[in-house]
């Protein structure tokens, strides 16, 4: 008669496999992690204030909190990128970013991208010493002055007269260079900025007496971002946010924090 196998001996491999059985189950929040996607958005080195602030150990400013409360609802996670102006392009291209502020009249080639409705729109005006009496009605006021600038933007109305040497161009790496390089620089005429952004730095810099603006506007474009052309549906899905917390209210109460 054989003999049987004892209780311990058929409960020693059964108490492993169901061990085993209940490692390889994700725990709920090793599941949750893993199912939460990464949005990799481009803050860039020295920000863009107050659009997007990167002086502190988190970033702020309007891009980033409207960044931070929409694309959470999509089911992302938001990872901060600070890649200069210079390399952003193509890392968005090549996948390393999925997305970063721009207006497409400031992209060399828009028709390589994928743009959002409008998150907020820039006006773009010219900064003067306060003691120059230069004055810009139509840019034939501006023929043979240096216009300081941030380095790689695309200006389409100055475009023509920066190839032509009617205005020449002096760029900069950033937006906060660009009022030091105009008060201490005395072959510069003009610096070219955002409204809101220049009088953000000019406050910040303690320079806010130096500098007065002019009274017309060079241009008027939408702030949005930049994503690559496979990216459509969730442009659309950011789009229908957008849409909603600017009539809920929600966007008006991120702008009130920085004007």
């Amino acid at each position: 008669m054989p003999s049987r196998p004892s209780l311990k001996k058929v409960r020693t491999p059964l108490l492993l496999a169901f061990m085993m059985a209940f490692a390889a189950l994700p725990t709920l929040g090793n599941s949750q992690e893993a199912d939460k996607k990464v949005f990799q958005f481009n803050v860039s080195p020295n920000g863009y204030p107050p659009y997007l602030i990167v002086d502190g150990k988190e970033p702020a400013g309007i891009m980033w909190d409207v960044v931070s409360l929409i694309v959470p609802r999509l089911g992302y996670q938001v990872e901060p990128r600070q890649v200069p102006r210079k390399r952003v392009d193509r890392m968005v291209t090549e996948g390393y970013l999925d997305a970063t502020p721009r207006a497409i009249e400031w992209t060399r080639h828009p028709e390589h991208y994928l743009f959002t409705d409008p998150i907020v729109h820039v006006e773009e005006v010219f900064f003067f010493p306060k003691s120059s009496k230069l004055q810009f009605e139509t840019l034939e006021d501006l023929t043979g002055k240096t216009i300081v600038t941030p380095l790689g933007y695309v200006y389409p109305k100055l475009e023509p007269y920066f190839k032509s040497g009617k205005i020449k161009r002096f760029e900069v790496s950033n937006e906060r260079n660009m009022f030091h390089h105009l008060r201490y620089g005395d072959e510069f005429d003009a610096a070219l900025a955002d409204r809101l952004v220049g009088h953000w730095l000019l406050r910040e810099e303690g320079l806010k007496g130096y500098f007065r603006l002019s009274d017309n506007t060079l241009s008027r474009y939408g702030f949005r971002l930049m994503l690559r052309p496979d990216w459509k549906d969730f442009a659309e899905a950011f789009n229908r946010e957008l849409a909603k917390i600017r009539e809920n209210g929600e966007l008006d109460a991120i702008l009130a924090r920085y004007r």
